[in-house]
């Protein structure tokens, strides 16, 4: 005798999970499709990052007193100088002694002081907070893996350079010591900050990082 109203079959447990999956999934896909993502070429490392180590440095070496250089022929010895952007930080340091009033020379024979600048430290520490849930895959029956992209309620990036220089000055003549600085330390920081993915905001004391703020129109 035909069963006309036959029992549905039932599904193994495996299957309601694999379910559950691609219902989640689907979800997710559906809520993230209006999202447009551009991607542009990117350097080896950011602006920011740059920015970041550049002001530190900057503000390092604008603690040194350089006025007893003024009217002295310098020659600057970077031989011991070694860090990121070291190029910038002898750029920076030629220019501090320039207006000092200092006599920049191109070889020691020149020189009446020879200068050597040294590196404590010039590099960047970053820590990141999520409140929602981080990019991930799900595994998928018979099509690898589905990219699942962020979703963040409130999410933080936290920058924080630091530089360490130091200068050591001699009489070229007898060797004697003329001038140290001391450690000069200066420090920056780059803060951003978003909410439900759509509000952002950004606290930096990095200059060129800060938002420009619009003025308003005057109307007469």
């Amino acid at each position: 005798m035909i069963d006309r109203n036959p029992r549905p079959r039932e599904i193994s447990d495996m299957g309601k999970k694999w379910i559950d999956v691609l219902l989640i999934g689907g979800s997710l896909s559906l809520f993230c499709g209006g999202c447009t993502i551009t991607k542009m070429t990117e350097p080896p490392r950011s602006a920011s990052e740059q920015l970041l180590l550049s002001t530190a440095a900057d503000r390092a070496i604008a603690k040194a007193d350089l006025r007893r250089f003024a009217d002295q022929k310098v020659f600057l010895d970077n031989t011991n100088f070694d860090s990121y952007d070291p190029k910038y930080v002898i750029g920076s340091i030629r220019d501090a002694l320039s207006r000092a009033g200092a006599l920049l020379v191109s070889s020691p024979a020149q020189a009446d002081i020879i200068l050597e600048p040294r590196s404590g430290g010039l590099s960047i520490d970053s820590s990141s907070s999520l409140l929602g849930i981080p990019s991930t895959g799900l595994p998928v029956p018979l099509a690898g893996a589905v990219s699942i992209p962020e979703i963040a309620i409130y999410k933080s990036d936290k920058d924080f350079s630091t530089a360490k220089l130091a200068l050591l000055a001699y009489t070229n003549r007898t060797g004697g010591h003329f001038y140290s600085s001391g450690p000069l330390v200066g420090k920056a920081y780059d803060k951003n900050f978003k909410l439900i993915g759509m509000i952002s905001w950004v606290r930096t004391d990095v200059p060129e990082e800060k938002p420009v703020k619009k003025h308003k129109k005057r109307v007469e």
